[in-house]
């Protein structure tokens, strides 16, 4: 059957999997897990979490990967795994620690911090461009877990419509609606923290 993604070689290693080549898997695995820790990151707001995500997303793969038939690419395929995975850890997370935030601040000193785009690294540049991301995190962390998920997954991922609506489940009209109300929410919020 045809593969979406990269053709031959991804097929190949795909087929090794599927013959029990345990080098295989740990060469597919390798190539995706780096991916799905900072999706992780980005959908849970906190590295422990992520890094465990990432072990029950590496194993559900190798569980499961023999029903994978390239309807999609095996990128889009192991996104929808971890979404998955991370909604079902958000909703036991969100009953657990109904009281706890996030620490945003944790979030950028880790991975946050906005590329310096100009060549310059003025303090106070450096500091507003922090103060303006971490409320970016933190008017993200407010929206419901599927839009936050779909923002993500666009802005940061850089997905097509059709990728997300793989990802989330959903047809591509209800990503556009989610990603319509996620982008409402977030200028109002930002506007009122005087971000935009």
């Amino acid at each position: 059957s045809g593969w979406s993604d990269g053709g031959g070689r991804e097929g190949a290693l795909i087929q090794r999997c599927a013959d029990g080549d345990e080098a295989a898997y740990a060469e597919l695995l390798g190539e995706h897990q780096r991916m799905v820790i900072q999706l992780a990151i980005n959908l849970l707001g906190d590295r422990d979490e992520a890094l465990d995500l990432s072990q029950d997303v590496s194993l559900r793969v190798f569980r499961t990967l023999h029903r994978f038939r390239g309807q999609s690419s095996l990128r889009t395929w192991i996104y929808r795994i971890a979404v998955n995975q991370a909604r079902n850890r958000h909703r036991w997370w969100r009953r657990r620690h109904r009281g706890d935030q996030v620490s945003l601040d944790e979030h950028i000193q880790q991975h946050g911090e906005l590329p310096d785009t100009d060549g310059t690294s003025d303090p106070d540049r450096t500091l507003g461009r922090q103060e303006t991301a971490v409320r970016v995190w933190g008017a993200l962390n407010t929206l419901p877990f599927d839009q936050r998920t779909a923002v993500i997954l666009r802005e940061i991922d850089g997905m097509s419509y059709e990728e997300i609506a793989f990802s989330l489940g959903v047809a591509i009209g209800t990503v556009k609606s989610r990603l319509t109300r996620a982008r409402e929410a977030l200028r109002g919020q930002l506007r009122e923290a005087r971000v935009v």
